[in-house]
C-alpha cells in the first residue's frame, strides 16, 4: 500500500475557504446523485458491457453537474478533482514503481528462482492454503499488500497457471493472504492510518481486529482446502516439472544467493519502515544490475524493460509469457482509471453528497451493533464512491467518532469497522486504485477474483454477526444495548 496522506497545505486551506460558503445537498439530492451514479456503473459494466473508463468520464459529467446545481463554479469543481487525485498522488507513484519492480525482477531472474524452486515445494491440494499463508506472512513483515501481490503474488499465478488451477482462485487466495497480512502489520499505513484517525493507540486497534481477523481467516484457510483437495488429479507429471526447470536454467542463472537479493532489500527495508518508494526504488536498481552483471543482459535492453518487458526465451509458452510481465506501460490502464475515479470521489467528497447521506443515517441509529453494520457499510460505500481507502478511513472516522464516545464503545472498535468497511473491500471494486492494481498486476478482472476473495469477503460479514452477537465489543466507561 501507499504512504500516509500529508498534513493539510495552504492550497488546501484556501480550497476548503472556497467552499465554505456554498449550500451542502439536501438528503434527496445526495441520494439521487449516488443513484445516478450507481445505475451508470452497473448498467454500462452488466448490461452494456462498455468499456470502463468510458462509464466512470459518463460519471463524472453527471456528479459535476450535481455540484454545478449546489452553485459551484467550473474552477471550483475542477480544484474538487484535483483534491481528489492529489490525495492518493502516493498510491500513483506506487502504480509505476511496481510495474518497474515486476519487469526488472524478471529481468534478474528473481521470479525465473522462485518459480524455480517453488515447483518442487507445492503441489494443488497444499498449494492454496500454503500460498494463503506465504502471502499472509510477507505482507505482515513488510506492511504492504501491494508489495506482496507485485511479488510473490506473481509467482504464485505462474505456479498455479502451471498446475491447472483456475487462475480466479489463485488470485483470490493472494489478494485474501495479502489482506490479512496489511491489516494487521504495525508497519502497515492503512493500519496506522485507521488508528491515527480514530485516535486509538495503534496495538489497541490491531488487539481490536484481531478479535475478528482470525477466526475469518482460520475458515478462509479451511476453505481453500477443501478447494485445493479438488484439484489432487492436476498434480503435474515429474517429467513437466523437470522440463519446466531444465528451460529456467537454460534462460538464467539461478543462485537465489544472488537471484533473491532484490526481495530480501525490499523486505528489509520495508521492516525497517523505509518508505515504500525507497525501498522499491533500491530494490529496482540491484535487481537491473543482477540482471546486467550476473545474468549477462544488455543495460539499454533491461532499461527498456522498465517501461514495457518483453516475454521471455525459456520455450515454455506460458513461462514466457509470465516472465514477459511487467513495466510502466503495463500499469497505463490501471493508472488512467485510477486517475478518473479519484477525481470522481474528490467531486462527490467535496461538494458534500457523501458526507451528507452519512450523517442522515447515523443519527438514527440506536444500537451498537447497528452502529458498527452502519460502519462497515459506510466504508464500503465510501470506496465504491470515491475510489481510495485512504479517503474513505479518513472521512469515515471523523463521521463516526462522535457515535462511538455517545455510546461508550471503545474507538479501537471504530478502526477496526472503518479498516473492515475500507480497507478490505476495497479489492473487491473494479474503479478503486487497489481493485484496479491487483486486476493489471495479476491479470485478473476485479469482477473474476472477487468472488475468490474470502478473506475480503467474509470478514466484514463475520464481524457483523459477531456485533449482533455481542463478541468483540470493547466499552469505554459505560456499557449499552447491543
Amino acid at each position: 500500500m501507499t504512504q500516509l496522506p500529508h498534513p493539510t497545505t495552504d492550497s488546501e486551506t484556501q480550497f476548503n475557504a472556497l467552499l465554505a460558503d456554498k449550500r451542502l445537498p439536501s438528503f434527496i439530492h445526495a441520494l439521487l446523485c449516488f443513484l445516478g451514479v450507481f445505475a451508470m456503473i452497473s448498467l454500462g459494466l452488466f448490461f452494456f458491457e462498455a468499456s470502463l473508463h468510458a462509464i466512470i468520464f459518463l460519471a463524472l459529467i453527471w456528479g459535476a453537474v450535481q455540484a454545478a446545481r449546489l452553485g459551484h463554479s467550473f474552477f471550483a469543481i475542477r480544484q474538487m478533482m484535483n483534491q481528489g487525485i492529489t490525495k492518493a498522488l502516493p498510491a500513483i507513484y506506487i502504480f509505476l514503481l511496481i510495474g518497474m519492480v515486476i519487469a526488472s525482477y524478471m529481468q534478474s531472474g528473481t521470479i525465473a528462482s522462485l518459480l524455480y524452486y517453488g515447483i518442487d515445494l507445492l503441489n494443488p491440494v497444499i498449494f492454496l492454503p500454503v500460498g494463503l499463508i506465504l502471502c499472509s506472512f510477507m505482507s505482515v513483515a513488510t506492511g504492504t499488500s501491494w508489495g506482496t501481490v507485485g511479488t510473490v503474488g506473481v509467482v504464485l499465478m505462474g505456479i498455479g497457471e502451471t498446475m491447472g488451477i483456475p487462475l480466479p482462485i489463485v488470485a483470490g487466495m493472494v489478494i485474501s493472504g495479502a489482506t490479512f497480512g496489511d491489516k494487521l502489520s504495525p508497519i502497515s499505513d492503512t493500519t496506522n492510518l485507521a488508528a491515527m484517525s480514530a485516535d486509538t493507540n495503534l496495538y489497541r486497534h490491531i488487539q481490536s481486529m484481531l478479535y475478528t481477523t482470525v477466526p475469518t481467516f482460520l475458515i478462509v484457510l479451511g476453505l481453500f482446502i477443501l478447494l485445493g483437495i479438488q484439484y489432487t488429479e492436476n498434480m503435474l507429471p515429474r517429467s513437466h516439472i523437470e522440463d519446466i526447470k531444465v528451460a529456467l536454467a537454460s534462460a538464467y542463472q539461478l543462485n537465489p544467493w544472488v537471484t533473491l537479493l532484490p526481495l530480501i532489500v525490499m523486505f528489509g527495508l520495508s521492516i525497517k519502515r523505509y518508505s515504500p518508494e525507497v525501498s522499491m526504488s533500491m530494490s529496482i536498481l540491484i535487481a537491473m544490475l543482477i540482471a546486467i552483471i550476473y545474468q549477462g543482459k544488455n543495460g539499454v535492453y533491461v532499461l527498456n524493460a522498465l517501461w514495457l518487458n518483453t516475454d521471455g526465451t525459456t520455450g515454455i509458452e506460458n513461462i514466457d509469457a509470465l516472465l514477459g510481465r511487467g513495466g510502466m506501460y503495463s500499469m497505463a490502464w490501471t493508472l488512467l482509471l485510477s486517475i478518473m475515479a479519484l477525481a470522481l470521489g474528490g467531486i462527490l467528497h467535496h461538494a458534500g453528497f457523501l458526507r451528507v447521506l452519512l450523517v442522515n443515517i447515523i443519527v438514527r441509529i440506536k444500537r451498537i451493533s447497528s452502529l458498527i453494520a452502519t460502519t462497515i457499510a459506510a466504508g464500503f460505500a465510501s470506496n465504491i464512491a470515491m475510489g481510495e481507502a485512504y479517503i474513505s478511513i479518513i472521512l469515515n472516522c471523523q463521521l463516526f467518532k462522535d457515535a462511538y464516545d455517545d455510546k461508550g464503545v471503545d474507538k479501537a472498535v471504530l478502526s477496526r469497522s472503518v479498516e473492515e468497511g475500507a480497507t478490505l473491500t476495497t479489492a473487491l471494486i473494479p474503479w478503486t486504485t487497489t481493485g484496479t492494481f491487483y486486476a493489471a498486476t495479476l491479470g485478473i478482472a476485479t469482477l473474476e477474483y472477487a468472488p475468490y476473495a474470502l478473506l475480503n469477503l467474509l470478514n466484514p460479514i463475520i464481524s457483523i454477526v459477531m456485533a449482533f452477537v455481542g463478541i468483540g465489543l470493547m466499552h469505554n466507561k459505560i456499557v449499552c444495548t447491543k
